[in-house]
């Protein structure tokens, strides 16, 4: 007897993986119409949907057509990051035992207080745009893929507080108080940049405008900035943990990486027109990254062992500028 596939895979001639069964065609609110959802047409939510995504510049032909390259579900996402868990929990451990942050220089933990412990407020940020890029993506495969961005973030600021309150109890009650950070964020020079444009990112209404400055431009200088400049900067100043918990999490950041240039490339492909579009969002985009990473560079120049801020800036809008390749023209 013939096999048979499901028909939503009819003429494909392959049988169906995982992925494919849990994620594609599952979006219950796109493409539908009048309106996205079993509401009045001109209800808010309907409204809202309309204008910022089905309304958006950034148009596909078919999104179901785009496939996340590390083709995560729920589960496969739950057992990479348990797995990786473990690896940052025998690592902590393995500090701990040592007396680690007893033997850092208090103006390195003065350097941590300034950058490190207030960028909790900037992951909540990308954590919170990246689910509002699921909640209007226009496939599942889009939506989960932000989803589990989001989630990233959420384990990387985890990590942010763990941090916070191991370094209190050597150095001072007032580094685990969310009003320090809270005031380092509202008040120092170094995050003002940042938290305008993070602030403008909040308000980046329409979902491709949303990706494309968020994923390609804003969590790019983000994760160049503090996993890979000030992850070197932690460890010249013999600060190995929080070195090792910050490059860790730069598997996330490649992740990241990958889906957002073929959802790119799929995007282009679909639609030669989407190039301008995404090219005039980054270049929009792209200054405002440059002026806080530059800001926020400034006090590598105060560690004990310090860092040209220069140096940091530049590796940060380089990031910024390969991503992903098919919108540097």
């Amino acid at each position: 007897m013939a096999r048979r596939t499901w028909s939503r895979f009819e003429g494909e001639r392959r049988r169906p993986n995982e992925y494919d069964i849990v994620t594609r065609g599952f979006h219950y609110h796109f493409g539908r119409r009048p309106a996205p959802f079993d509401l009045d047409p001109d209800s808010a939510i309907n409204q809202w949907y309309l204008r910022h995504r089905e309304g958006s510049p950034l148009r596909g032909g078919d999104w179901d057509a785009f496939k996340d390259p590390a083709q995560l579900n729920y589960r496969r996402y739950v057992a990479l990051q348990h797995e990786r868990e473990i690896y940052a929990e025998g690592v902590v451990d393995s500090f701990e035992a040592d007396d680690h942050d007893a033997r850092l220089d208090p103006e390195w933990v003065a350097v941590l207080a300034r950058l490190y412990l207030p960028a909790r407020f900037a992951l909540h940020v990308l954590q919170i745009t990246g689910m509002y890029v699921a909640q209007l993506g226009p496939s599942t495969a889009i939506t989960n893929a932000a989803i589990f961005q989001g989630a990233d973030e959420l384990r990387a600021l985890q990590w942010i507080a763990y941090r916070a309150k191991s370094l209190s109890l050597t150095h001072g009650a007032d580094l685990a108080d969310s009003r320090t950070a809270r005031r380092v964020w509202e008040d120092d020079p170094a995050w003002q940049p940042a938290r305008e444009m993070l602030e403008r990112l909040l308000v980046a209404y329409d979902w491709g405008e949303a990706f494309t400055a968020l994923n390609l431009v804003v969590k790019p200088a983000f994760d160049s900035l503090f996993k890979e400049s000030f992850a070197d900067l932690a460890l010249a100043n013999g600060d190995g943990l929080t070195a090792r918990l910050l490059r860790e999490s730069g598997l996330d950041t490649a992740r990241s990486q990958e889906w957002s240039s073929a959802l790119v490339r799929h995007a282009v492909a679909a639609r030669p027109d989407n190039l301008k579009v995404i090219t005039e969002w980054a270049h929009t985009w792209r200054p405002r990254a440059a002026r806080a990473v530059q800001a926020l560079a400034e006090p590598f120049a105060t560690a004990p062992s310090p860092a040209d801020p220069a140096t940091a800036a530049a590796a940060a809008t380089a990031a910024v500028e390969r991503q992903p390749p098919t919108i540097n023209t």
